[in-house]
């Protein structure tokens, strides 16, 4: 392939203008014409393919606290990989929720167990591309019964309980009629 052989080149190259000797190098090649975003849609993809993130809608009681009680339901074992909300009715959240899940212990199929035992409405979307590919990206929009509205953007550490801590340090009194986050493998999450 083109790239490999560039980048062999390269290395090639390297290694007479510096004259290094007795290191071990390492050629780093990109095929395909490959930027960042497609990049990530690839990597999005294979955890999927790989059976390692379920995807979810479910149906919570729209009340402050639901999103807590429904990450405890989860299980503090799991990460979640990506939640869209937008507030649309007084009486049931719809989120679209990522979970990480491991394929060896069919961990799919006992967290669906596990929330249904505890009432939570759940549609697997892991298998449909439409709900991958665009739904993900359709939360949102004007929410009429919202008042006083403020939006924020929020960065926090991306690491295992990150996501209920900021949870856990916001207010009571301050209800979420909003939330975007998917997990990009970075350093630090965006809310």
């Amino acid at each position: 392939e083109p790239a490999g052989a560039l980048a062999l080149a390269g290395l090639k190259k390297y290694v007479q203008r510096t004259g290094v000797q007795g290191q071990t190098l390492v050629a780093i090649d990109s095929g395909a014409n490959t930027n960042f975003d497609r990049l990530r849609h690839i990597s999005e993809r294979t955890e999927i393919g790989e059976k390692r993130e379920a995807v979810l809608n479910v149906t919570i009681p729209e009340k402050p606290g639901s999103f807590r009680a429904f990450c405890n339901a989860i299980g503090r074992g799991r990460s979640i990989t990506e939640f869209n909300y937008r507030y649309s009715d007084a009486g049931a959240a719809q989120i679209f929720v990522g979970v990480q899940v491991s394929p060896e212990r069919n961990d799919r199929e006992s967290l669906l167990a596990e929330l249904r035992g505890k009432a939570y409405e759940v549609m697997d979307l892991t298998d449909n591309e439409m709900a991958k590919l665009h739904v993900r990206h359709m939360v949102g929009g004007h929410a009429p019964d919202v008042r006083n509205e403020r939006l924020c953007r929020f960065e926090f550490p991306e690491r295992p309980g990150a996501l209920m801590r900021f949870l856990d340090s916001m207010r009571s009194d301050w209800n979420i009629s909003l939330f975007h986050y998917r997990n990009q493998g970075a350093d630090y999450g965006r809310v």
